[in-house]
């Protein structure tokens, strides 16, 4: 299991201009609430932050993009590179000189945050002091519909509905000028869209700075108890959006190789209509549970945490995205269910029989053997693992060959 408890919970926080992300981060940046944030605006064009607000409660300015609040919080704009505000910040962590409970990064004007979100899965430094614990879309609860509604030209987005998509957890804000009827629907609506990101009503300044920390969303153990139950909102959708959330919910065992081969071509042909992806598997010879992660194309996975005596195996996928072909993705998952079926099929691929003559790549050179059994699989493997072949070598030792190309087994 990863160690990230030493690590700086990060936030990226997303929202219409309008939808009160101003309000939030003041109320931040300026109540007392115990806690020190780091706020880094990645600013694309307009000053998000008041300027007055900022003169009034600064209480140092140390470095030209780093400015220190009274209550003791951080704000940041960037420019430039946000991986040079985070390497700043992490120096100075390191150093002891900056105990942060969070950072919190605003993103305007851009609907899509999976850019920031891979910056925290690809880079090695900032990797080594952050982790991406969600991301939160604020709803302006007067005028998503609208949003929502927009007609885009032919190939542009709606970054309205992006937003939501892309969400961990959505605050929808304003709730005091809209009525009970409207939040019901635009509830609906949202759910429609995502179907796994908690709602949370909240108005003007009620929104407390636990509202937007510590969501834990992209924490593999807290995506083990993600629950799909809920997510199976077959309710009649009135629009027909082209982003949607699937879930699957598949009892048994799946095959590690062909899950991987399967997620490998989805991802690589679908990534960029995948917006959000994550599951627990359960793979065949493995004690412990696989959970990933994805983001577009950028994937995280591991074996973490036994299955239980009596704990049903099964596995659980949900997927947001654009265009969605359902029964495809049940179809291709099926497909990787390891079954004596599959197992025979598989087999059949194999290049040599029992019996053939071959020779095995090893750390000596070349050796000769033959082939004595199909699918191996013994103990001392990796969870999850099976060996085309085992061999047995003229010298009389077992080894088997990880897989079935040239490079390591060829025809003796």
């Amino acid at each position: 299991a990863e160690d990230n408890e030493n690590l700086v919970p990060v936030t990226v926080l997303t929202g219409f201009l309008g939808s009160g992300k101003t309000t939030l981060l003041n109320h931040i940046l300026t109540a007392k609430h115990g806690k020190k944030i780091a706020v880094i605006e990645n600013e694309f064009g307009d000053v998000g932050i008041d300027d007055m607000l900022l003169q009034k409660n600064t209480k140092m300015q140390s470095d030209e993009e780093i400015i220190e609040m009274m209550n003791g919080c951080i704000c940041c704009t960037v420019r430039q590179d946000l991986i040079v505000v985070l390497e700043k910040l992490a120096k100075r962590v390191k150093a002891g000189t900056l105990k942060l409970d969070g950072v919190i990064i605003e993103t305007t004007g851009m609907a899509d945050p999976a850019p920031v979100a891979q910056t925290f899965f690809v880079d090695d430094m900032v990797k080594a002091s952050f982790k991406l614990d969600g991301i939160v879309t604020l709803v302006d609860a007067k005028h998503v519909e609208q949003h929502l509604d927009e007609e885009k030209p032919e190939g542009v987005e709606n970054e309205a509905v992006e937003q939501v998509a892309f969400a961990d957890r959505l605050l929808l804000n304003k709730i005091d000028l809209v009525s009970e009827a409207d939040l019901f629907r635009i509830e609906s609506r949202l759910k429609g869209i995502n179907a796994f990101a908690p709602i949370m009503r909240t108005e003007k300044a009620q929104v407390s700075v636990d509202s937007v920390l510590n969501i834990k969303a992209f924490d593999l153990k807290k995506t083990l108890d993600m629950d799909p139950e809920f997510l199976n909102t077959d309710g009649e959708h009135e629009h027909d959006n082209s982003v949607s959330s699937i879930s699957i919910i598949q009892p048994g065992n799946v095959d590690l190789e062909l899950v991987q081969k399967w997620v490998g071509q989805l991802l690589q042909e679908k990534g960029a209509q995948i917006y959000r992806m994550k599951g627990v598997l359960s793979i065949s010879n493995a004690d412990d549970k696989f959970v990933y992660q994805a983001v577009h194309m950028l994937f995280r996975g591991n074996f973490d945490d036994k299955w239980e005596a009596g704990e049903p195996r099964e596995s659980k996928l949900v997927f947001i995205g654009k265009n969605l072909d359902e029964k495809e993705l049940r179809d291709g998952f099926n497909a990787c269910i390891d079954t004596p079926e599959v197992l025979e099929k598989r087999i059949k691929t194999l290049r040599f029989a029992m019996g053939t003559k071959v020779e095995c790549k090893t750390g000596g050179g070349w050796v000769k053997g033959e082939v004595v059994a199909h699918m191996y699989r013994d103990e001392f493997m990796p969870p999850g693992m099976v060996a085309p072949y085992q061999v047995k070598l003229d010298s009389g030792e077992l080894i088997w060959a990880p897989e079935d190309v040239n490079n390591l087994i060829r025809k003796g």
